[in-house]
């Protein structure tokens, strides 16, 4: 595969690549350079989780990056998710290695490793505290918005931690690649500079797009100096709310039902939860979408790329139901096989119900 085929792959994962020039040497001095991402279990898989990172892995692979998957339990402890419970926590990462191959990702191509294995390790503390050395508490402090804390919240001390540890995961894990989304950059950059610090490999970043929420473009709660940064971070669609999330478990009512309540005023672009998700998972799981509508509102019409559905939209030729209406049916099509899995086979049923049982009593 010629390098141009390569990057345009991960020009598909990354909205930022810090710095594409970085990443082309990479590619024309190692047919397989190594990336990871890296995921708190933190409760059931949503949109963002079950079905888009499953997309961008797919396309690093196509790229020829050899991916690692980082099942980041003790980060999830140390950000108190499933009520501290370092147990549930580890229950809900296997559960994520099934939901990845429900949704398709060739487990055969990648490679899973837990924080909690690396923790054993005294080398991997080295790591930490050497990061943590070439840090300072305010720069710490500002990259807790890593963890979904903004600068306005108050901490424990055992938070502090997160950062120092997330950037020791690259270096420990020695990748050429860090494939994570925006909300995360703050962690990538002060690796790249400890990196040049330290004379330790530079890693190239690769950010990839917050999937908005059901509810829309929300105002900056503090997480980036960048207002169109902070927005897009504040404005992911996020498990903790049910309502603005559709999640791999949702039955075809239920996508239905969230889709409708669904931000998506007419002939507007700009913050419409619908036209994203046609744009970043209905296009890129399908070759077209196609909207049945009754002959007095212009009958049957399929799309075949996201420009031609968003120009439509704009000229009001596509109305808001009409795209709730397309969008919802994709979604539970592209949903429906990680759903029936969970439903079919017995271990994947068995790890479900706890990780739902969890959720609930928490």
């Amino acid at each position: 595969m010629d390098i141009e085929t390569r990057l345009a792959h991960v020009r598909q994962v990354g909205e930022e690549i810090i710095t594409e020039k970085e990443l082309r040497t990479l590619f024309e001095t190692k047919e397989h350079p190594t990336a990871y991402d890296g995921f708190e279990p933190s409760g059931l898989a949503h949109l963002p989780f079950g079905v888009l990172r499953p997309i961008l892995v797919d396309d690093m692979l196509k790229a020829g990056v050899r991916m690692k998957l980082w099942i980041a339990d003790w980060f999830a402890w140390v950000n108190n998710k499933m009520g501290g419970d370092l147990q549930k926590i580890r229950e809900v990462g296997r559960y994520f290695i099934e939901v990845w191959k429900a949704a398709g990702v060739d487990m055969s191509k990648v490679e899973v490793l837990w924080t909690s294995d690396a923790a054993r390790q005294e080398e991997y503390w080295k790591k930490v505290i050497t990061v943590a050395q070439n840090s300072t508490l305010a720069r710490a402090q500002r990259a807790l918005t890593i963890a979904g804390r903004t600068t306005k919240e108050s901490i424990q001390t055992a938070q502090l931690f997160y950062p120092m540890m997330q950037v020791a995961d690259i270096f420990w894990l020695d990748v050429d690649i860090c494939q994570l989304g925006v909300d995360q950059r703050r962690a990538n950059i002060l690796a790249r500079e400890i990196a040049d610090r330290l004379k330790w490999k530079k890693p190239v970043a690769v950010h990839h797009h917050m999937l908005i929420g059901l509810q829309g473009r929300k105002e900056p709660e503090g997480f980036d100096e960048n207002g169109a940064m902070d927005a897009e971070i504040s404005s992911k669609m996020s498990k903790s709310k049910p309502e603005t999330s559709i999640f791999v478990h949702d039955s075809a009512g239920e996508i239905m039902r969230k889709v409708n309540s669904a931000y998506c005023p007419p002939r507007v672009l700009e913050g419409n939860a619908l036209v994203e998700y046609s744009r970043y998972i209905v296009f890129r799981k399908q070759e077209s979408l196609s909207i049945e509508r009754p002959e007095k509102y212009g009958g049957n019409v399929e799309f075949f790329s996201p420009d031609e559905l968003e120009k439509a939209y704009v000229s009001g030729a596509l109305h808001p139901a009409d795209l709730k209406r397309g969008v919802g049916e994709a979604l539970d099509e592209i949903i429906s096989p990680i759903r029936e899995h969970f439903v079919k086979d017995p271990h994947a049923r068995r790890l479900y119900e706890a990780v739902r049982a969890a959720e609930t009593t928490r």
